[in-house]
């Protein structure tokens, strides 16, 4: 898989809302820094990701704009807007954001080691 299909199946693993199959995506060692927490085990990324997609009903999360800052065999950065729209307490809402991916190959794979959301 190219690492462009990479964060193309990150995002399809995040609308699934199963934490599972975004698991699949991330490197072990992943660290998320999100606006308000940061998150440095599986465990943690797990418990922001259900929780968000328990605050946010039908939550539908996408990127555009997408720059790859640095790729090679190993390793690829890239930035983006990312956009989620979804229900609230009932209510629709939606919102973007600054967002920075690095992606890494572990067993010549590309997982997700990083990622950085700002609103």
């Amino acid at each position: 898989m190219p690492y462009q299909q990479a964060l193309e199946s990150y995002i399809a693993a995040t609308n699934s809302h199963d934490f599972n199959n975004v698991k699949e995506i991330l490197h072990p060692q992943a660290v998320y820094w999100f606006s308000d927490k940061t998150c440095i085990t599986l465990e943690e990324i797990g418990a922001y990701f259900n929780n968000a997609w328990n605050l946010i009903k039908e939550e539908i999360y996408s990127a555009t704009n997408v720059q790859w800052l640095t790729v090679d065999e190993q390793s690829a950065t890239c930035i983006y807007t990312y956009h989620y729209e979804g229900y609230h307490n009932r209510k629709f809402v939606s919102g973007s954001g600054r967002a920075t991916n690095i992606f890494t190959v572990l067993n010549n794979e590309w997982k997700l080691i990083h990622e950085h959301l700002s609103s």
